[in-house]
């Protein structure tokens, strides 16, 4: 009982901070605080001293936190259409000015957007590699393995075992499955059309020289110059028109035609004497 007679209750300081908690989830949902709210030229100022000219019109403003609202004023910079300045003000409790927090530029619906971040080891492709260009190999990359480890393939462990002399990392089974795969799915593989087409397949070819080792049955290297593979990786069921023992099927002869006249055989006929004044004796010799 208090003193005065009235009754004494206890105050739930759990009950207090989720008073003030809703109070802040309220102000954050939709309900911006007024002294903020009024402060668009403050805004604007701050806006300006980051995009200068690039500031158009106020577009509104946004509760973003208890005493915090942010305005958002139209971006006029070329190439950013949709784009908003974003200024946020903050009020300390019991003040009666609020003060800005911070500037930035941020993206609207329908903003031009540039493509997802990727890192430079995701965006290469095969072909950006250039003259003078490195190209890293991440140390756990798990198409390779160190050459002590050794490997599956026997053309691999000849080098495995030179311990300090040989390759310092070899290509893994994931590895050697990748490349596989890859070039069995490339413009050399069977299901291309010059395949399809061909008079046979690059394993009964003379110019076909195979790989070593655990893709020697299913790989190897085209060596002939006028093939449009020639000097590199084909599948042992690809195959091309310049195929070592394709034939080309002969031309029929050609038949002369019986000749109208043939001049090699000529027939002599004997004649009688032709006399003077033009009359046959009928025997040749005689006047």
């Amino acid at each position: 009982m208090r003193k005065d007679g009235g009754v004494a209750t206890q105050t739930d300081p759990t009950a207090s901070d989720s008073l003030t908690a809703s109070r802040a989830a309220t102000s954050a949902r939709g309900v911006p605080d007024r002294i903020g709210a009024e402060a668009v030229e403050l805004a604007r100022a701050a806006a300006i001293a980051e995009g200068g000219s690039a500031v158009g019109a106020h577009l509104g403003v946004e509760a973003v936190g208890q005493r915090l609202v942010m305005h958002y004023f139209q971006a006029t910079l070329p190439g950013y259409a949709g784009w908003r300045w974003a200024v946020t003000v903050a009020r300390a409790s019991r003040a009666k000015v609020a003060t800005v927090d911070e500037v930035v530029l941020l993206p609207g619906d329908g903003s031009l957007l540039a493509p997802e971040w990727l890192p430079w080891s995701e965006r290469l492709q095969p072909g950006d590699l250039g003259v003078g260009d490195l190209l890293p190999t991440d140390p756990d990359d798990d198409r390779l393995v160190p050459a002590y480890v050794g490997s599956d393939d026997p053309a691999v462990e000849d080098v495995a075992l030179e311990v300090g002399l040989g390759r310092v990392r070899v290509m893994s089974r994931l590895g050697r499955e990748d490349a596989a795969e890859r070039w069995r799915n490339s413009d050399t593989g069977p299901r291309t059309a010059m395949a399809t087409h061909a008079p046979g397949q690059c394993a009964g070819c003379g110019f076909y020289l195979q790989l070593a080792g655990w893709l020697r049955p299913a790989f190897g290297v085209c060596g002939n110059e006028f093939a449009p593979a020639d000097g590199r990786v084909v599948t042992a069921d690809y195959g091309c028109g310049a195929h070592s023992e394709a034939l080309v099927e002969p031309a029929p002869p050609i038949v002369d035609a019986q000749a109208v006249y043939d001049d090699r055989a000529i027939d002599v006929e004997p004649q009688g004497a032709v006399s003077v004044d033009g009359s046959d004796d009928g025997e040749l010799g005689h006047s």
